[in-house]
């Protein structure tokens, strides 16, 4: 017994091609969503004096006073003008996304920050999270 099938391998590539490009945009676009939210996360929980290990150290007494003088509070949230927070940006490609800070004075300042009160990054609940909302966002 024989059985021939014909196809045309050229408008199979194409089809498959087109169907690829389209899951590569669809990855990127929820990286980027998962990416946005990771920063919102990120920013929530900084304004409430948290890290991703948990509450943040005290300012120092001398810092506190300064910052009071400043009109700002003196419960650690990292934020005395907003830019260092809201200079944080996200990037994606169809592999992989990041978050990071688009201006180097910032992102300077996040580092330091980061050494003695981490906030950049996510516990293990909060990747969760981000994993669920990158699969509701894969459509």
């Amino acid at each position: 017994m024989d059985i021939r099938l014909q196809t045309n391998a050229k408008e199979i590539a194409k089809r498959v091609g087109k169907k690829g490009k389209e899951l590569s945009a669809s990855v990127k676009r929820a990286l980027l969503i998962t990416a946005q939210e990771g920063v919102n996360v990120i920013q929530d929980r900084t304004a409430k004096g948290v890290g991703y290990k948990g509450m943040f150290a005290s300012y120092t007494p001398e810092y506190a006073l300064f910052r009071s003088g400043k009109g700002r509070g003196t419960k650690p949230d990292l934020n005395f003008t907003g830019q260092m927070l809201g200079s944080m940006s996200v990037r994606a490609n169809s592999k992989q996304a990041e978050i990071f800070f688009s201006r180097a004075t910032e992102s300077k300042k996040a580092a330091m920050n980061d050494k003695k009160r981490p906030f950049f990054g996510f516990n293990d609940q909060e990747e969760k999270q981000l994993g669920k909302i990158f699969f509701k966002a894969l459509k």
